[in-house]
Order: structure tokens, then C-alpha cells, then sequence
């Protein structure tokens, strides 16, 4: 590893750039810890030419949000040649879109909340107040709003009483053009780290996510205090295993690559619920692959050296 030199793609536009930094900082740290040359590339307009000028051995892509995880970057490493650690382009397509991965594990028999999706034009065209009131009819209250697209919860709200409603459906839509409306499952809310080995993809202790407010919006992901987490999750043998194989089940089924983590609630009568997974896991102080790396006794530097191996050889 130490003749190689490897670049950790981070920052880029999308409005998770500063979380993609730190990301990409602490990956970096971690794989010169054990050995590997690395240099932290910008995703900017003058990637092409550095990949072109100074080919690295390999990448990997430490981005967030829009071109990281739709796989616009991946694309252009794929049309390049360039090895890199993650999910292939059309997976990461497939992945991105929240309704799609939904549908896709729901026709494969996984158990997800029931949900809607309605693009912006349609409140306009056919009047808020009658399709909110449908909403609420269909999936009934409290209701989770998100974006159909992104991550890190940008625009992510719980909806507890039809009066926030309104509101709620203009902060979600300010981060993208759709809506994806679910039931809000309570119970234990949980993260679960994939990683792919030599004997396929293997899923690492769970995190559980205790949000100070209830909800793990934005502010809670990246503000020291405002979360408490245990790795492992305080889960029942059996919940744990379930929810492990419900990680390494949705990775399998949407063709993902080296490394994902997969969001779920385990609800009071026991039932595993898929809400989304994620290509291009955080890395950050409180960001939950590295809580799962270290339950799992493992060091987040020798885990992607060996992705980083993996890429090469691919």
C-alpha cells in the first residue's frame, strides 16, 4: 500500500460539502495512519485534468449528497479507467432515489413503511390543501416527510398534527422537487455498516441512534450531544440479526459495492423496517460507520486499504 497513491474525493457542491470535507479529512487520516499515501482532491471543475495528469492508483469517493452518490462521479472514474472504492454508477442511480431502493426492496419481500411520492407540480396543478388532506387520509399522522433524493436528513421532518403539514411540505421541498411521504414507524432506530469481504458482505454491530429531540434531523447528525448512540444497539438477539440481515439483504438486492449502511426501526412488535441506504456512509466524529467499525473491533484505516485493494484488483 505504501507505493500506492490514492486520492479521497470530498467537498464538492452539494449542500453537504462541509460534511463531505470532514469526511474526507478523516479517512484521509486514518489510511496514512497504516501506511497509505493519500492526497484529499477538491470534486471541482478541475478534477478531469488531475485524474488525467496524475492518475492515481486508486479513489475513494468521500463525497455526499448530488454528483457522490447519484453516480455522476462514478461515471466519469468508470469512462476514465480509474479504480475506486464504492457502488458502481447505475447502482448508485438505483440507491439514490429513496422511492426506487423502496420499491425495488419491497417487491423482494422487505418490510418498509408505506409511502407516497408527489412532485412539487402536482399542489400546484391540482390544489395543496385537497392532496395534504389525501396524504394524511392514506398514510395517516405522524407522517415522515423527506426529500426523494439526498442525504444527511436535509429537509427530513416528522409531521405529528395535519396544522404542521403545510409548512413542513415547504421545508422538504426546498431541497428537491418531490416529496416522499411515509408512515412514521416508532420504535428503536438503528444504522447498520456493510462491508464487502472475500466471503461477500458482512454487516457490522448495529449503531442505535437516540435523538435528543426524536428526531435525527440535520442538526442532531452533526452537532456533538445532541444524539446519544450505542454500538452495538441495545437490541434483542434475534432483532439484531434481523436487522443485520436486512442490511446485507438490501446491498445484495440493489447491487451496491464495498461498503453501504442501511437505516431501519426495529418497532415494538419486533418488525424490522427498511427506510433508505446510503452509498457513501459518513465518516465524520459522529457519524455512524465508524461507531460500527470500532463495536465491530476493527480500524476504519485497515477496512478501506483493504476496499482499496479490492478496487485495484477489480
Amino acid at each position: 500500500m505504501a507505493d500506492r497513491m490514492v486520492a479521497v474525493l470530498s467537498g464538492g457542491l452539494s449542500h453537504e460539502r462541509e460534511v463531505s470535507i470532514r469526511s474526507g479529512r478523516r479517512l484521509s487520516a486514518a489510511l496514512r495512519s497504516v501506511g497509505v499515501t493519500v492526497e484529499e482532491w477538491d470534486a471541482d471543475a478541475s478534477l478531469l485534468t488531475r485524474l488525467r495528469d496524475h492518475r492515481p492508483d486508486a479513489v475513494v469517493v468521500a463525497l455526499h449528497g448530488g454528483e457522490g452518490e447519484n453516480g455522476s462521479v462514478q461515471a466519469i472514474l468508470e469512462m476514465l479507467g480509474v479504480p475506486y472504492v464504492g457502488t458502481d454508477s447505475r447502482a448508485c442511480r438505483r440507491a439514490w432515489d429513496k422511492p426506487t431502493a423502496k420499491a425495488e426492496l419491497a417487491r423482494a419481500g422487505l418490510t418498509t413503511p408505506e409511502w407516497v411520492v408527489l412532485p412539487h407540480a402536482t399542489f400546484r396543478e391540482l390544489g395543496a390543501k385537497p392532496v395534504l388532506d389525501a396524504m394524511v387520509s392514506t398514510l395517516g399522522l405522524p407522517m415522515m416527510l423527506k426529500p426523494d433524493q439526498g442525504g444527511s436528513a436535509l429537509g427530513a421532518q416528522v409531521v405529528r398534527d395535519a396544522a404542521e403539514l403545510p409548512p413542513a411540505m415547504v421545508g422538504c421541498l426546498a431541497y428537491g422537487d418531490t416529496v416522499l411521504a411515509e408512515q412514521f414507524i416508532s420504535g428503536v432506530e438503528v444504522a447498520v455498516t456493510v462491508i464487502d469481504g472475500p466471503d461477500g458482505p458482512t454487516a457490522l454491530p448495529a449503531v442505535e441512534i437516540v435523538p435528543e429531540t426524536g428526531v435525527y434531523d440535520y442538526t442532531a447528525r452533526y452537532t456533538a450531544g445532541l444524539t446519544d448512540f450505542h454500538s452495538p444497539a441495545r437490541l434483542d438477539a434475534a432483532s439484531a440479526k434481523a436487522v443485520g440481515e436486512l442490511a446485507v439483504a438490501a446491498h445484495r438486492l440493489l447491487g451496491l459495492r464495498d461498503v453501504s449502511r442501511t437505516d431501519a426501526v426495529v418497532a415494538e412488535d419486533g418488525t424490522v423496517y427498511f427506510l433508505e441506504v446510503n452509498v457513501s456512509p459518513g465518516l465524520t466524529e459522529t457519524s455512524l460507520l465508524p461507531m460500527a467499525v470500532e463495536a465491530a473491533g476493527q480500524s476504519l484505516g485497515e477496512i478501506y486499504a483493504g476496499l482499496i485493494e479490492r478496487a485495484v484488483a477489480r
